[in-house]
């Protein structure tokens, strides 16, 4: 099957995985879109419901470890399928009750069971259909968040304003269950296997045993550092606007110029990636993200805010895929169905760490401000840590980045 990596039938492949992560990250932002009023309607703090989309990320950090562990053995599609079913149940539960149910589906069905099977999973599959694309094809699927946040918040706020935030949530899980398994069983065949994978095991295992004893552990921490401040503007900005004075329908429209550029960029990040490789790329787009979060410290002008919003997407569009390269060149394929889920473990609570921490910060000082502040130390660290790992003379023993010919 070595004849079918990086051809049309590959990409065929990647970007029906691509729908699937878009249907189902549309999901949870339900409760970003609908902040407000399901925090006026339960009568409880902003970080309530903020918690709720936190619990998803932790969910899925959990649970994609095992389903990265069982996609490499059952195959993809039993697992795409049984976390398609997962998330339409989240949705269906959460739309039924209070805190309780909001916090079950979230956390337990659409993160633990749903998109746990889904995110790391689908990252790996497509990973093995590209040798010299890789970076393309790994950066296309990471952007089913950001083609999400694009697409979904605008259609969700519509149906929020005419049915109500719970009705949208029934309307949506059915959507969910019917796409995404349909899709999953016309697209999703078995991967080939990249020449990489298996004549070059060996040689991954020498130099994983002889160069990589620190980097697997500071690579947790620098994707736990760069996604905490992802995830605040993420969640957040359509309160945030909403705050500054601005209509609801302004916020989801800047919640769509975030990612909609997360998802344009990150095209960019990885044709970028191919050729300078994963270190570097993490620390650029890093470098990107920093300077926009500084933007949502300093104005409070609604064109502004856009033009940072659009960078903020540039800047973070960049830091998962690569870290999904970073591991596929230092480990062999046969380890990447866990060790992938397990960097990534730490990318997603910091993911939830951020968006419910900024909701925390904003119901104690009143102000999104502290928020922003804290999201900026996390990102300096991240910075500090990909510079360290940059500057040992391990890192420039991996494998050099393959260039298209």
């Amino acid at each position: 099957m070595k004849t079918l990596l990086d051809t049309g039938a590959a990409w065929i492949t990647a970007s029906a995985a691509l729908a699937i992560m878009t249907i189902a990250y549309g999901a949870p932002l339900v409760v970003v879109v609908a902040m407000k009023q399901i925090a006026a309607e339960l009568q409880t703090s902003r970080a309530a419901p903020a918690g709720a989309s936190s619990l998803s990320y932790v969910g899925a950090a959990f649970g994609g470890i095992v389903a990265g562990w069982l996609a490499g053995r059952l195959g993809i599609r039993p697992i795409v399928i049984f976390g398609s079913a997962m998330v339409a149940l989240g949705l269906m539960l959460s739309s039924l009750g209070g805190m309780v149910e909001l916090y079950a589906g979230h956390g337990i069905f659409m993160g633990l069971f749903g998109t746990s099977c889904m995110f790391s999973p689908l990252l790996t599959y497509v990973s093995l259909w590209f040798e010299r694309r890789r970076g393309q094809a790994v950066a296309l699927i990471a952007s089913g968040q950001a083609v999400a946040g694009a697409i979904w918040p605008p259609l969700l706020q519509f149906g929020i304003d005419h049915v109500g935030w719970r009705h949208t949530m029934l309307w949506f899980s059915a959507f969910v269950l019917v796409s995404s398994v349909a899709v999953t069983m016309i697209f999703l065949h078995t991967a080939p296997m990249a020449t990489s994978a298996t004549a070059g095991g060996a040689a991954n295992a020498q130099r994983r045993d002889s160069t990589l004893g620190l980097p697997p552990n500071l690579l947790m921490i620098a994707v736990y550092c760069c996604c905490v401040p992802m995830a605040m503007p993420m969640q957040h900005v359509v309160a945030f606007c909403g705050d500054l004075g601005f209509a609801s329908q302004y916020g989801a429209a800047m919640l769509s110029v975030l990612l909609g550029t997360a998802f344009l960029a990150r095209q960019f990040w990885g044709w970028l990636s191919d050729r300078i490789g994963g270190f570097q790329t993490l620390l650029f787009s890093s470098l990107v993200q920093a300077t926009a979060l500084a933007g949502f410290l300093v104005t409070k002008d609604m064109a502004a805010l856009f033009a940072v919003s659009a960078i903020f997407g540039l800047g973070l569009s960049g830091l998962l895929p690569a870290y999904v390269i970073v591991i596929r060149d230092c480990f062999s394929v046969h380890e990447a169905n866990w060790r992938i889920p397990t960097v990534m473990f730490a990318g997603l609570l910091g993911m939830a760490s951020g968006g419910w921490g900024a909701g925390l910060l904003y119901d104690r000082f009143g102000d999104y401000l502290p928020a922003f502040s804290t999201g900026m130390a996390f990102n300096l660290v991240n910075l500090a840590v990909l510079l360290f790992l940059l500057s040992r003379p391990h890192t420039r023993l991996m494998r050099q980045p393959q260039t298209s010919t």
